[in-house]
């Protein structure tokens, strides 16, 4: 049964939908702070560029984000309010680098309209009040008193409904636009549903001047339909005011056609290139320049010209293009931040010259966004086994397809076959070269060493001072341009630039070295007998230090410097057999410190010193797979904080490596992980390799930051993909991408797309395009037709029929029809890489949804569902016929099917189950849900249960009641579950993007992927009911333990949430806040252990389970 259900986030929001700069984390730094709707990110400005802070989820949708400065303060304040009226104030605390709530509140009102045009909220300069928009009709005040204090919210009725201004003093708080109309479908996928989802508007409140307490307010009001009143130069369209400060004050009217600044005693207007603004930023604290981003990308510089405080004029410039701006925030320095909800966000420079192209748009950074994902499908392109999601991202121009799949990727430069390799050092040919020269190779019983020759080809080559007859031990540069090699005999210093050995220092007599290990001045040596040997490397010498006998046989070491001196340790990790522990030494005097029992019969195969994001950590890794971590205190050698997690089956090897100038450790084992820091937490992601034995850093001229890797019998040698847990590969396509379906047989992707002509009179262009599944190119085009949209895509084949096919449903999009009466059916057949159109058939409205059927066709064509059979005409022709039909829905958008049952989504009617008879040849209803569910998306989990999520971003489960009594209980779907996602859902795929092991008990499990308007990849996974029952146990430790930002509570977060109810969440557990469990302290996690009456280690493995599953 999939009633029980764990959702959870593969991919984070990345749509920005708002922006802003202030003095947050300290009076001298300046923060960039993002928000992406349900996340915010906290972001410091330095030279180097933007630098991340912090990354937190918010229980709620954001709908205004702003900062501000009560008085007496040295830095700004983050006002956050959300969609269901929550408010916070949070403030930055430097010292646990968290945020921490000033103020909390609930701002709804028991009656009142929610807005059509999304919440608006502002606040004033002076810091006197808060405003929000929430309600139609109503203003709602928060006020501040003379401390800063927020004091008791109430509302000021607005009784002109159709106000187009409303104005305090001399400056504008809010709008109300008149929302033209548009066409539905699209509108609904890339986040504007009819309750129009997301502010159109964003204003601020400045300056108040005729704000006393009595609260007098002096207004200016416009009403649209006497356009008498309104200035001539006013726009009909004009949707954008903003607010000029001091000393210039006034607004300005931003319009389709026309800016228009106004103030009490000036009026100015300037003609503008038709185009619909979308952001604005404002570049001087004086107001006397603004950067306008407009819907086509186009970014232009807005200047008032003033003499003092007389304003003479606007001028406008083009600078260039940038993405869709939803934000536009000034950073400093000409250099600025462009948040987009349609493309990826950009960090860019204005220059002072254009370039060649006469742009003045320099992009210095990108940042990914997938959103809005408006449709995608799960492919496993590499046959490996592993699924990848391939989505229908951004719009418009931004329009593209991003290739998204788990794990970090190898890229293979160069191989080799090689056979039993135990071990690989780089090395370089001098102390201050760049660049690494040798690869040294360890087999059982002699060492091999490759250089790079000058036509760039790996090949053998001689250090004479190496001996080349034994196995190496350990390898590394040293100081003084010399090499150092260990073997089980002695420790050789060679010089890296005659290659001829300098000094030897031999093993005692009757002992071998078993364990080795070096830095550029040191070296650590373990010989049978539990003997620990210290020497120091000097020019041409080696220096017996000191030398310890230990009770056990040592099994690992490790002294990477990770203190202030780069070239030398203070400290030495020691792993030892017989008590299974490990040690850390002080040097040179070898003194042990701390001494750390790990537990269990498993030794540890490799210890390593590691520092990451100015943290330092001991990393243990012990011969079943497992790792573990302790936080390491480099004064006094403590170790704290202890971790354990289980990477594979087999022994680990640990070694760093860096790549883009950060250092990151590679764990090489039958399933090779890369571990890297997020936000001072450690993080990992699994290599798309299969078993690797080892590994290191091999940084040459011809292959810069590559990594050496052996594995079963070669070696190779490539770069790592960007280091992160899922790898995103963009295809740009300059149009917008609405449906796409892969076809294994011709290895092909067909997308449906339009494209916005900015020229030809005919303003879009509808195609169905076909892509190569592996370089993405165009390879074949239809045009569809004027008016004509691609609706649905399907590749199917059909009864008696070996061919595969493409088939494209559509809808004539007429500018005077409510709903499309006439659309199309077009089939497809791939031939010689083209699309050739094999039969067309017309229908009476809009093909919202294909599905391939019992060999036949079944479309949602309206309010009907219809089933065509695949006929062979007399003269050996095909055609689609129609079987038969079912009414009764108001538009049937979503269809999936399985065996002969069909479920629909209705557009307000929720969930309809039917059946296909065959003996009658008819499809009868069978079952629905009685509720008003606007449905976004459907998806059949098993045979009984059905998945939904509807425009309130909720999920819920309905089961089909087949054992019922009556036939009106056999009628009625009944809900088993309830979620708010807080997440517009666009589409359920089944699938999965890991690689299911099938030793794993996640191998099992079942998996359903969604993709959302904000961006979000998410994974649905139905659990066993007694793995379910223990989660949501956790869950509600958690939920005491983990409290939300701003003081937003969890549960009321989660709770299943519309226009008529709001209930608790049930039969779905929140996989994120489970997750976050890894990331607590030790003492937070002794704390849930006690409570669940489980050890910290159980707990940490069955949660590291779940985090497999994406």
């Amino acid at each position: 049964m999939s009633i029980w259900n764990y959702v959870v986030t593969a991919h984070k929001p990345t749509n920005v939908t708002h922006s802003c700069v202030g003095n947050f984390t300290a009076p001298q730094e300046l923060n960039l702070i993002v928000a992406k709707c349900t996340r915010i990110e906290i972001h410091l400005l330095t030279p180097q560029g933007l630098q991340p802070m912090l990354d937190v989820p918010i229980y709620g949708r954001i709908a205004t984000l702003e900062l501000f400065r009560p008085h007496g303060e040295a830095q700004d304040f983050l006002f956050i309010a959300t969609e269901r009226y929550k408010f916070c104030v949070l403030q930055w605390d430097a010292e646990t680098s968290e945020l921490i709530t000033r103020a909390m509140g609930d701002v709804s009102d028991r009656i009142g309209r929610p807005t059509d045009n999304g919440q608006i909220g502002i606040i004033d300069p002076d810091c006197r009040l808060i405003g929000l928009h929430l309600y139609d009709g109503l203003f709602k005040v928060i006020p501040f008193d003379n401390k800063g204090q927020l004091k008791e919210a109430f509302n000021i009725r607005m009784h002109l409904l159709t106000l187009a201004l409303y104005v305090i003093g001399s400056n504008i708080s809010l709008i109300a636009p008149n929302f033209e109309r548009c066409n539905m479908m699209s509108m609904w996928e890339v986040g504007f549903p009819f309750k129009l989802v997301g502010p159109l508007v964003n204003c601020t409140l400045s300056g108040l001047k005729n704000f006393r307490f009595g609260y007098q307010v002096s207004l200016w009001l416009f009403e649209t339909n006497n356009s008498s009143s309104l200035p001539e130069h006013l726009d009909n369209g004009a949707d954008l005011l903003i607010p000029v400060p001091p000393p210039l004050c006034g607004v300005l009217i931003i319009g389709e056609e026309t800016i228009v600044y106004c103030s009490a005693n000036a009026f100015k207007a300037i003609p503008i290139r038709p185009s619909i603004t979308k952001a604005y930023g404002r570049v001087d604290a004086d107001g006397s320049r603004y950067l306008l981003g407009d819907h086509a990308g186009l970014l232009h510089l807005l200047v008032i010209t003033h003499e003092k405080e007389k304003v003479t004029g606007l001028k406008i410039e083009l600078l260039g293009e940038t993405s869709i701006a939803s934000t536009i925030s000034y950073l400093d320095n000409a250099v600025v931040y462009i948040g987009s909800s349609y493309g990826d966000s950009q960090l860019i420079k204005l220059n002072l010259q254009p370039d060649a192209k006469g742009s003045y748009v320099e992009v210095l950074e990108r940042y990914v966004n997938l959103g809005p994902i408006v449709d995608f499908c799960v492919v496993d392109l590499e046959r490996q086994g592993q699924g990848q999601v391939v989505t229908c991202s951004g719009a418009y121009k931004d329009g593209s397809l991003r290739i998204v799949r788990n794990g970090i990727g190898i890229n293979e430069q160069a191989s080799v076959e090689l056979q039993g390799i135990k071990g690989m050092w780089s090395l370089r040919s001098s102390t201050d070269d760049p660049f690494d020269t040798f690869l040294v190779v360890s087999f059982i019983s002699e060492t091999r060493i490759l250089a790079m020759n000058l036509e760039d080809e790996l090949e053998e080559t001689e250090i004479e001072g190496f001996c080349s007859q034994a196995q190496t031990l350990f390898c590394h540069d040293a100081v003084y341009n010399q090499l150092v090699q260990v073997t089980s005999s002695s420790v050789r210093l060679v010089s890296s630039t005659t290659r001829e050995m300098r000094y030897e220092w031999h093993a005692p007599q009757g002992y071998s070295l078993n364990v080795a290990t070096a830095n550029a001045t040191q070296v650590l040596l373990a010989t049978g007998g539990g003997h620990l040997v210290y020497l120091e490397i000097g020019d041409g010498t080696l220096t017996e230090v000191k030398h310890e006998q230990l009770e056990y046989e040592i099994s690992c070491l490790d002294i990477n410097p990770i203190g202030d001196n780069p070239i030398s340790s203070q400290l030495a990790a020691v792993g030892m057999w017989t008590d299974i522990s490990v040690r850390i030494f002080s040097l040179p005097d070898l003194n042990l410190i701390t001494k750390e029992s790990l537990g269990g019969e498993i030794i540890p195969r490799s210890v390593l010193l590691c520092a990451f994001e100015g943290i330092s950590y001991l990393l243990c890794a012990l011969g079943d797979g497992h790792l573990l971590n302790f936080l390491l205190n480099m004064s006094t050698g403590e170790l704290t904080d202890r971790k354990k997690v289980s990477l594979g089956t087999q022994p680990i090897t640990l070694r760093t490596f860096s790549s883009k100038n950060t250092t990151h450790v590679f764990a090489a084992s039958d399933r090779p992980t890369v571990i890297y820091s997020s936000n001072k937490k450690l993080l990992y992601s699994n290599v798309n390799l299969k078993e690797v034995s080892h590994m290191c850093p091999f940084n040459s001229a011809a292959f810069p930051d590559s990594l050496a890797i052996a594995k079963e019998g070669e070696l190779t040698i490539g770069t790592i993909d960007d280091i992160q847990k899922l790898h995103i590969r963009s295809i740009p396509l300059g149009e917008h991408a609405r449906r796409i379906c892969h076809q294994e047989q011709s290895r092909t992707f067909a997308i449906c797309s339009l494209k916005n002509q900015s020229n030809a009179e005919e303003s879009e262009m509808h195609f169905i395009r076909l892509l190569d599944d592996q370089t993405f190119d165009f390879i074949s085009t239809y045009p569809l037709d004027t008016f004509e949209y691609g609706c649905s895509i399907l590749s199917c084949s059909f009864s008696d029929d070996t061919n595969v096919y493409y088939c494209v449903g559509t809808a004539y999009v007429l500018p005077e029809e409510n709903e499309p009466t006439k659309g199309r059916i077009l089939v497809f057949i791939v031939e010689d890489g083209k699309l050739q159109l094999i039969v067309e058939k017309e229908t009476k409205g809009a093909v919202y949804s294909l599905n391939a059927f019992n060999g036949k066709l079944l479309a949602a064509i309206n309010q009907k569902i219809q089933l065509y059979k695949w006929m062979l005409r007399d003269d050996g022709t095909r055609e689609l016929q129609s079987e038969c039909g079912h009414h009764g829905h108001i538009l049937a958008l979503f269809v999936q099917t399985r065996g002969d049952f069909i479920v629909v989504g209705d557009l307000m009617k929720s969930f309809s189950l039917l059946i296909y008879k065959h003996e009658e040849g008819a499809i009868e209803e069978r079952a629905r849900d009685y509720n008003a569910n606007w449905m976004s998306a459907v998806e059949i989990l098993d045979d009984d249960i059905y998945l939904g999520a509807e425009n309130n971003f909720n999920l819920f489960t309905v089961r089909k009641n087949s054992e019922g009594a009556t036939d009106e209980e056999r009628g009625r779907l009944e809900v088993v579950g309830e979620y708010h996602l807080g997440e517009f859902v666009n589409r359920f795929r089944h699938g999965s993007l890991v690689m299911r092991l099938p030793d794993s008990d996640v191998g099992q499990i079942p998996t359903v992927i969604f993709g959302t308007v904000n961006g979000v990849i998410g994974v649905i996974a139905s659990l066993p009911h007694e793995q379910y029952v223990f989660l949501e146990k956790l869950q509600t430790n958690l939920r005491k333990v983990i409290k939300g930002v701003g003081g937003l509570n969890h549960e009321q977060w989660r709770s299943f949430n519309n226009e008529k109810k709001t209930v608790d969440a049930k039969n779905f557990l929140d996989g994120d806040l489970i997750e976050s469990f890894l990331d607590l302290n030790r003492i937070r996690m002794d704390e849930i252990s006690k409570a669940m009456g489980v050890s910290v280690e159980e707990l940490c493995k069955r949660v590291e389970e779940l985090t497999r599953l994406h």
